[in-house]
């Protein structure tokens, strides 16, 4: 049986994490500056203990020293006397470095196939029928067998279907030049925050998230996401299409003693602000069926109120730190996480959560039926590992250390939608310069009839030079371009070509 999670102190109870719920996801809440943070830390590093690798966005560069041992840090050990942890050493935690942008952790990509059409669309803040221009847009790559891999596959599939929207129009519907060229501002935007480093091989294998150390250990994922949160609509859609694969890629497994993976979703409002209802339901399914996966999703929020009903009442273990109660809205939230727990008749939680210290939360976990435990006013047990960032040169040290380095560092760019216009275009150019040769330095260069005219091959080769100038321009214009799939492509049923 797997050795049981101690998360918090109650007085002398122990409050403990069933290894064997920890798939029946969580919620961490509370008001900037109450402790979210180490919770995070402490429950990662719990999970990685007992062999569960961990996934966590870092959003604001603390948790890159779990990758060493803690240590020196007086509010920790005066913690670990308060709770009297008898057990407790500080010791390093197996870290693996992700970055988008590739500087502080291995690369992170995706390609624009495997992201689909939905989940571009939001990333883009497309509206209903420019996402259904994108969406065509991708069927008709699909259909025609050419990849869209990186940014400058779509811009060259965008160009293309807008020279050819008349031919297109009765197979896929209408494609106009106003929504195209809003696709194609939106994609300049995304280029400009940097977003189009994401699109690219290789592809992330989720696999390497998924793995152990030596010792057993489960490795602690973390993403650079400090720079990355400058740009919320794509830091929300990329931890969404994660989600979304795992759903697809990880086969039914039930309940099991501990969980496959554990995904830690910070700033979790990213995800649901703005989002259409047809997402939101496609949220709520992934939450929903993800469990029997083995995958156990936890959102950190500010507020439990950033999170749909749908959504919130699939959480089972919580952990509420403090809020503050200055407006009415702060007012609803407070008797809104009040309500949501298992009542304790000791304990007025109203009153309770702006009360709470730093590191102290209120906290209520299933027990072996799956159950929510009566609410305690607990705290936090501190992590082993060390609280804070690491230094650049320490978090170098890491990423140059992993199995992983050097496999992700090389890009790739193989034939794609761009390439093949691109080569089209070139033949197109190639073919009307022959013609242009032929007519000005072969049999018929400069030879006209008695009458002053050419013969009547210069008209017919005169057609078939116009023919072949019309066709380099349109395929011509068409270079450069690149088509969008969206995150949650694969639960829509989009077809993957790799």
């Amino acid at each position: 049986m797997t050795e049981l999670l101690l998360i918090a102190k109650a007085g002398k109870t122990d409050l403990v994490l069933l290894p064997r719920m920890a798939n029946r996801h969580g919620l961490i809440a509370g008001a900037t500056g109450t402790g979210k943070t180490v919770t995070l830390q402490t429950l990662a590093e719990k999970f990685s203990r007992v062999g569960v690798p961990v996934f966590m966005a870092d959003v604001k560069g603390d948790l890159s020293g779990m990758a060493f041992a803690g240590g020196g840090n007086a509010k920790v050990e005066a913690r670990v006397q308060e709770l009297k942890l008898e057990d407790f050493a500080y010791a390093p935690c197996p870290v693996t470095f992700w970055d988008v942008f590739g500087s502080k952790g291995h690369p992170v990509r995706t390609t624009v196939a495997e992201m689909g059409p939905l989940l571009l669309a939001r990333m883009l803040n497309l509206n209903e029928v420019q996402g259904g221009v994108l969406t065509a847009i991708f069927k008709i790559a699909d259909d025609k067998g050419w990849l869209l891999l990186d940014l400058k596959d779509l811009r060259s599939m965008l160009q293309h279907a807008s020279e050819h929207a008349a031919e297109y129009m009765a197979e896929y519907g209408n494609i106009s030049a106003a929504s195209v060229g809003a696709v194609q501002r939106a994609l300049l935007q995304l280029e400009h925050e940097g977003g189009d480093q994401l699109f690219g091989e290789p592809a992330l294998n989720l696999d390497d998230f998924m793995q152990t150390d030596a010792n057993g250990h489960g490795m602690i994922n973390i993403l650079a996401a400090d720079t990355l949160y400058n740009s919320p609509r794509v830091y929300g859609t990329l931890l969404l299409w994660l989600l979304s694969e795992l759903f697809e890629k990880l086969p039914e497994v039930g309940d099991l003693d501990k969980p496959k993976l554990v995904f830690f979703f910070d700033e979790a409002h990213l995800l649901f602000n703005d989002a259409p209802d047809a997402l939101l339901d496609k949220i709520e399914q992934v939450v929903r069926l993800i469990r029997s996966k083995g995958v156990g999703i936890y959102f950190v929020s500010q507020n439990p109120l950033d999170i749909p009903d749908v959504v919130l009442g699939q959480l089972g273990n919580r952990v509420q730190h403090a809020l503050r109660a200055f407006t009415p809205r702060d007012q609803k939230a407070v008797k809104a996480a009040a309500e949501t727990f298992r009542a304790n008749p000791k304990l007025d939680v109203t009153a309770t959560i702006t009360e709470l210290g730093v590191g102290e939360a209120l906290v209520s976990l299933l027990d072996e039926q799956g159950r929510p435990l009566p609410v305690e006013r607990a705290l936090i047990c501190p992590p082993g590992s060390r609280i804070g960032p690491a230094s650049d040169a320490e978090r170098n040290q890491v990423i140059r250390g992993s199995v992983l380095f050097g496999h992700y560092e090389n890009a790739l760019d193989r034939e794609s939608a761009y390439e093949i216009l691109k080569g089209r275009a070139e033949q197109s150019a190639a073919q009307a310069e022959e013609s242009q040769g032929f007519d000005g330095g072969g049999v018929f260069g400069g030879q006209q009839s008695q009458n002053g005219r050419r013969p009547a091959g210069r008209q017919q080769q005169g057609v078939l030079e116009t023919m072949a100038r019309s066709a380099a321009r349109t395929i011509g214009s068409e270079l450069g371009r690149q088509v969008l799939r969206g995150v949650l492509g694969s639960l829509l049923g989009g077809k993957r070509r790799r």
